[in-house]
């Protein structure tokens, strides 16, 4: 599917349009990884290596690929110096910066209701051989 070019205001913008860039864009951004490195960096300005060190569990290859897309729609800056070796710095743009704050949020969310979705977790799953368990509704009467 081709995505389609965004013009006019943002106000014009149908999100939900299959083609539409915003799908991309969350595609984009709303992966473990890439919130991960949103809120790692957050105000700070970080080599590559001091990335790889805060986000736990992410290769080498997946920080990459991510800070590469993350540059791409304008999250992300990237600043090469000219040394030897070279020294490369990210840190988060303008709009970065305000998808941070939501980013903080879910953090913050996820922290807070871990322990309920554990039990949730732990009620939909069957002890017994770890699949789901029958469907479960609540009746309010």
């Amino acid at each position: 599917m081709v995505t389609k070019q965004f013009s006019g205001s943002p106000d014009e913008a149908d999100l939900r349009r299959a083609d539409s860039l915003a799908r991309e864009i969350f595609s984009d951004v709303a992966n473990k990884w890439a919130l991960l490195i949103i809120e790692a960096l957050g105000d700070r300005t970080l080599r590559f290596s001091e990335v790889l060190k805060e986000v736990d569990g992410i290769s080498h290859k997946m920080l990459t690929q991510n800070l590469r897309m993350l540059e791409r729609n304008g999250l992300v800056e990237r600043t090469v110096y000219p040394t030897v070796p070279p020294k490369v710095e990210y840190t988060l743009t303008e709009p970065g910066q305000g998808l941070r704050g939501t980013v903080h949020l879910m953090c913050d969310w996820t922290q807070q209701h871990l322990g309920h979705i554990e039990e949730a977790r732990g009620r939909f799953t069957s002890p017994s051989d770890g699949t789901p368990g029958p469907l479960r509704t609540s009746v309010r009467t």
